[in-house]
């Protein structure tokens, strides 16, 4: 695994930049107070506060998501309830499929994720035993280091019996403590609660938006105008109850998800623009290269990774491209981000292929956004269940002639004798396809009766038998002028809270020589703040000229604090050099002579001096990117101002 190292290149200290992170409350840990009191028995861990500039910063990144994908591909948008009655999920497959592996230590007490224990006690052998990190540990053979990295290749790949066996083989133990643990035991993610006062209706806590979407498929498609294809897109919290969450905000029990839910004929899956992505390079670590025991991912382009099909579809590659100039408008260091497939044993039931934007961090390389071809599962498995159908229907241009075989029911008796279920059992005759449509005709022919699954009925069954009077099949030929399906859908699911951490480390750095100057060069779009307003000093004449400037800047909706402090002004922009604001003002005695301020960068601490309306100018056209610093100087170098030297001075 490549060493983390800062934007500079420095080697990657976690606890200097975490110590930056607690210090200017970008984020904490919920509850704290109530954690380091010694009456608290509760569990907070994988729960997090987010504090002033943690909190514009993920709004901002927000923003930039809705403006990339939201208004760029004219989705549209829901905002969908949280609290999910258990059918939904139970006929998605969550409540069933949606666990980890889970292994306890008898002897402390603790959980924890199997799939993680094996993946971090092996990665420890390997320091020690290869990089000398612990005096007198002993050095692993060739053989030995050959097999735990290919291990390490596959680890997303191992079920519960192969982890297990893993464990035993070995000698996996909890590092902590280097008590062994318990096989492997599944455990479901979701956090399960009731409605009511009676509890009888048990529900859960959304794990993901994908599900609220999809059963206002027909509205949406209504509301599109039948067009096809479309997408729908969601953003909000979604919870699951990780097993032994230790990582910050990259795994938490609450989290800020944006899904696109992209639904698209399965017999026409190319994209209109996927021209516009074709040439971007991606680095790729496909599924087959992980089975041999690699982990270096190759780069090619999107156009000739779809056609190699090493990507299923230009659609899918058309998002994972769109994901790539994401991550990278934002500020993503692009040599810290890959794309890695599915392997068969981790991929989700639904999905049919499946890629991860994985970005390095100081944990290793993390997933921060998915992009999944869910195929039809979702808007079939609920069609079935509620009896409503969930398809396009598309007129076609000349009709078509067809022969198969059809089921009529006889409405006049079905009705009166199933009443209100009646319905529910005409959707699922209408929904069975050709082949069991003949296997039944054979079965009606035969037993005179046939029996047939069923959304769930006033009874609680999921079946129903029919006989001759009820039901008749045969076969027709007819003019078809419609053509109805079932859309595939793609979906990239983004975990704001992980990009907004990787992105932190990716921006981090700190001045040649001094480890305490730290800095976050995060891009005007998305920083928290954007202008620092500083008057040199607490003369009461700057103030006016500070509040002044404030009100036009937020009139332009450019973020800016004014920091009147008694700190020197080389303080001041330290502090919020770990702010990551990118741009100053600094107001001093010139500035009542004749109106001039100072305006300075972040990273360069250039600085250039110019009228008010000529910095307020330069700052408008900064944010809006319509303007680059090396412009801005090259306008104004007649006053350039202070260089690093003074700055430094003054500082300390």
């Amino acid at each position: 695994m490549a060493a983390m190292t800062t934007l500079k290149g420095d080697k990657f200290d976690r606890q200097l930049f975490e110590s930056v992170l607690k210090r200017r409350f970008f984020f904490t840990e919920a509850f704290e107070i109530y954690r380091l009191s010694p009456n608290f028995k509760g569990d907070n861990r994988g729960l997090f506060d987010y504090g002033p500039p943690g909190c514009a910063l993920q709004a901002n990144i927000v923003d930039a998501w809705r403006k990339h994908f939201v208004l760029e591909e004219n989705m549209l948008e829901l905002d969908c309830t949280v609290i999910t009655p258990e059918p939904v999920l139970k006929t998605s497959g969550h409540v069933d499929k949606f666990a980890d592996w889970m292994c306890k230590d008898p002897i402390k007490g603790d959980y924890l994720r199997a799939d993680h224990l094996v993946e971090n006690v092996l990665r420890a052998r390997l320091a020690r035993g290869t990089r000398g990190l612990v005096k007198d540990s002993p050095k692993l053979d060739d053989a030995t280091i050959d097999e735990y990295n290919d291990i390490l290749a596959k680890i997303d790949n191992y079920d519960g019996d192969g982890l297990a066996e893993l464990i035993r083989c070995h000698d996996i133990r909890n590092p902590e403590n280097n008590n062994q643990v318990l096989p492997p035991t599944p455990f479901n993610l979701m956090f399960k609660s009731t409605i009511g006062p009676s509890a009888a209706a048990p529900v859960y806590l959304r794990p993901e938006t994908a599900q609220g979407q999809f059963l206002n498929f027909k509205k949406l498609l209504d509301y599109n105008q039948g067009s096809m294809p479309f997408a729908s897109a969601s953003i909000g919290k979604c919870y699951r109850n990780e097993i032994s969450p230790r990582t910050g905000l990259l795994r938490v029990r609450e989290f800020l998800l944006a899904e696109i839910e992209h639904y698209v004929d399965p017999n026409k899956k190319e994209h209109p623009r996927f021209r516009e992505v074709a040439d971007i390079i991606l680095p790729l670590l496909d599924r087959d290269t992980q089975l041999s025991g690699q982990t270096t991912s190759q780069t090619m382009t999107i156009d000739e990774a779809v056609k190699s099909r090493i990507i299923d579809n230009e659609t899918l590659g058309y998002f994972l491209g769109r994901i790539m100039l994401f991550l990278l408008r934002i500020g993503i260091d692009r040599s810290k981000i890959r794309f890695r497939q599915h392997l068969a044993n981790e991929i989700a039931h639904y999905a049919t292929d499946c890629w991860d934007a994985e970005l390095l961090t100081s944990y290793g390389w993390i997933e921060c956004v998915g992009c999944a071809d869910r195929s039809a599962y979702d808007l079939t498995v609920h069609s079935k269940y509620t009896g409503t159908a969930l398809v396009v229907k598309e007129a076609l241009l000349e009709p078509v002639r067809v022969e198969g075989w059809q089921a009529i029911l006889d409405k006049k008796i079905v009705g009166p004798r199933f009443k209100k279920d009646a319905k529910f059992i005409q959707s699922a005759v209408a929904a069975l396809d050709q082949a069991a449509l003949e296997r039944l005709a054979t079965e009606l022919s035969k037993h005179g009766a046939v029996t047939i699954d069923t959304p769930a009925l006033s009874d609680g069954t999921t079946r129903v038998e029919l006989t001759k009077e009820l039901l008749s099949i045969s076969r027709v030929a007819h003019l078809q002028t419609t053509r109805e399906y079932i859309p595939n859908v793609i979906e990239p699911s983004f975990g704001i809270g992980r990009i907004l951490y990787a992105l932190l480390e990716h921006v981090y750095w700190h001045r040649p020589g001094d480890a305490a100057r730290a800095v976050l060069s995060l891009p005007l779009a998305i920083a928290p703040t954007k202008v620092l307003i500083a008057p040199l000093s607490s003369h009461p004449q700057l103030n006016p000229i500070a509040h002044k400037l404030s009100a036009r800047l937020r009139k332009l909706n450019i973020a800016n604090v004014i920091d009147a402090s008694s700190a020197s002004i080389g303080k001041r922009y330290a502090r919020n050099d770990e702010l990551g604001t990118p741009l100053g003002v600094t107001i001093d005695f010139g500035s009542l002579e004749d109106g001039s301020l100072t305006l300075r960068e972040r990273d360069s601490m250039v600085q250039v001096r110019g009228a008010e309306d000529e910095v307020v100018v330069a700052i408008k056209g900064l944010v809006e990117g319509t303007e680059t610093w090396e412009q801005i100087v090259a306008r104004m170098e007649g006053f350039r101002g202070r260089g690093e030297g003074e700055e430094e001075k003054e500082r300390l």
